[in-house]
């Protein structure tokens, strides 16, 4: 099992952490500041610094196969760490920063379009939601408001609620295509004061004024009654 650091501190940059065992498939440890690819937000990137100085370049992050543990995907250039060993765990933490901006901004954009979210993903200064809409939403009033949510400055808070009270509260979960991370017997909610409030395994700012200025950079009809809003950092 690996334990996610930053499941409770996003803020997290570095840490030490001892290998279970390490392979082609990945670097596995017993802690980690490395978010795993899921919920649409990409796996981080960084480096496994050994204690003999080598600095393992990590290019992906991956959930195992049974989800017990993450994946460290090295670039194959240097020799792998051995079990046992105590390493040092760095994240890209400028891209990262960018993803949690925006993984907090499609939150904001659950708030500003009512409708089930059919899809998304984030991508480095981007993100997109497909929402189950017949028409297209107007794209100037979907930025001034979700500016407007932005300025406002509002906190983000984390909770956790059981698996049973998650089943008996379906209605926080919005997107369809993605299930809560549950199975570990508690699921974690984010919330943005007063804005909106549902499951997520991401990671998130600490309040909306961190997103900064966005535009809705297009929208795009996916199907009959599938509407896809991409947003995007105005500082690009």
């Amino acid at each position: 099992m690996t334990e996610p650091l930053f499941r409770e501190d996003p803020y997290l940059k570095s840490c030490d952490a001892m290998v279970l065992s390490a392979g082609v498939e990945g670097i596995c440890v017993d802690r980690t500041v490395f978010y795993a690819m899921g919920g649409g937000q990409p796996g981080d990137t960084g480096k496994i610094v050994r204690a003999n100085g080598d600095a393992i370049r990590i290019t992906d992050t991956r959930k195992a196969a049974d989800s017990s543990a993450i994946l460290h995907i090295p670039d194959g250039t240097k020799p792998l760490p051995e079990a046992g060993e105590t390493v040092q765990m760095s994240i890209d933490w400028e891209r990262r920063h960018r993803f949690m901006r925006m993984h907090s901004c499609m939150h904001l954009l659950c708030a500003v379009i009512p409708a089930p979210v059919t899809g998304g993903s984030i991508s480095d200064g981007r993100g997109r939601l497909d929402f189950d809409l017949p028409e297209p939403p107007d794209k100037e009033q979907i930025t001034t408001r979700l500016n407007a949510l932005i300025e406002e400055d509002r906190q983000r808070r984390l909770r956790w609620i059981t698996d049973e009270e998650m089943a008996q509260q379906p209605e926080l979960v919005r997107t369809m295509s993605v299930q809560p991370p549950s199975g570990s017997g508690r699921v974690r909610l984010v919330e943005f004061d007063g804005i909106d409030l549902q499951p997520c395994g991401g990671t998130h700012v600490a309040s909306t004024g961190e997103i900064g200025a966005v535009r809705i950079a297009k929208i795009e009809k996916k199907g009959k009654h599938n509407r896809r809003v991409i947003v995007e950092f105005v500082d690009n």
